[in-house]
């Protein structure tokens, strides 16, 4: 298992367009599940619904946790996303 934490910096937070972004990038590793927590919520990053209900806004700190065959990857492109877009 490879996570990360990550304190959003965008002034919307994870809205529709970076929920729907991060959504399609963790689909593209479909052996690995990708997961974001919120304080206690944890939901997976595929499920654009409910990663939109987490309501996360600027100033929240998410952990991002990738576990499967290509969780190295996937953490690292992630990470790449959190850091580009949000």
């Amino acid at each position: 298992m490879k996570a990360f934490t990550y304190t959003i910096e965008d002034e919307l937070g994870i809205h529709a367009r970076p929920a729907g972004l991060l959504s399609k990038l963790a689909r593209s590793f479909p052996d690995t599940v990708v997961t974001v927590t919120k304080g206690d919520k944890t939901v997976k990053a595929t499920q654009l619904m409910k990663l939109m209900n987490l309501g996360i806004k600027k100033g929240d700190q998410v952990t991002v946790t990738a576990e499967g065959d290509s969780e190295e990857a996937a953490r690292a492109a992630l990470r790449d996303f959190f850091e580009e877009n949000l």
